[in-house]
């Protein structure tokens, strides 16, 4: 009698997950321990099986490429796991369009993602790929809105024969307060969306200017 097929969608099967942590600093305060603790607690409490663990320790998240994050994604390619976990969006994205280009690639060889401190990004369940979906149409819509409005401004001005600085940079503020109601601080959203904080923090002032923001 021939052995029985399993797959990772087998309800016999458990889940591998790698799990990835990054600090930009060491013995400044901050530690990768809190974020392994959370994310060991995450695979026991869901009964998945531990796959691999990647730590980019002292790295700056400014850095697409780090060397444990390029190891994670070649071993996701390998199919070495089924699910990716993190602490946070930022420690894995450098800005949100990198964000979007890993997760991608992550689909694209069938592994899902889950982040612990953003509520419902865990796209294991289909409220997590809505909410990614959504993060992914306003990042496209503001990078497009910029590029227009930027074009009809330079046109314009042009026509009129005006000499003008830099231009009022537009924001779409749906990505923004998508972050932020998942526990991002004011930094944290500017950093993954790559605009200035002082810009950000103004124009979720001037949307809402009774509820005001904190500098996070």
């Amino acid at each position: 009698m021939p052995a029985p097929i399993t797959t990772k969608s087998s309800s016999t099967t458990a889940p591998r997950v790698a799990i990835y942590a990054r600090v930009s600093t060491t013995g400044h305060g901050q530690d990768v321990g809190l974020q392994l603790d959370d994310l060991h607690g995450l695979v026991e409490h869901r009964s998945w099986v531990l796959a691999g663990t990647y730590v980019d320790d002292g790295v700056s998240g400014a850095k697409e490429s780090r060397r444990q994050l390029d190891r994670m994604l070649e071993d996701a390619r390998a199919g070495k796991f089924d699910v990716v976990a993190v602490w946070k969006l930022d420690r894995l994205g450098r800005s949100l369009s990198h964000l979007l280009r890993l997760l991608d690639e992550l689909t694209e060889v069938g592994i899902e993602f889950v982040s612990i401190k953003d509520s419902g990004i865990d796209t294991t369940s289909p409220a997590g790929r809505l909410m990614l979906q959504m993060l992914g149409a306003f990042a496209e819509f503001e990078r497009a809105m910029i590029s227009e409005r930027v074009r009809a401004g330079v046109q314009r001005a042009r026509r009129q024969g005006k000499k003008f600085g830099r231009p009022r940079k537009d924001v779409d503020l749906r990505a923004a307060r998508l972050l932020r109601e998942q526990g991002h601080s004011v930094r944290e959203v500017a950093d993954l969306l790559g605009l200035p904080r002082t810009t950000l923090r103004r124009r979720l002032g001037e949307a809402t200017p009774a509820a005001g923001t904190d500098a996070g």
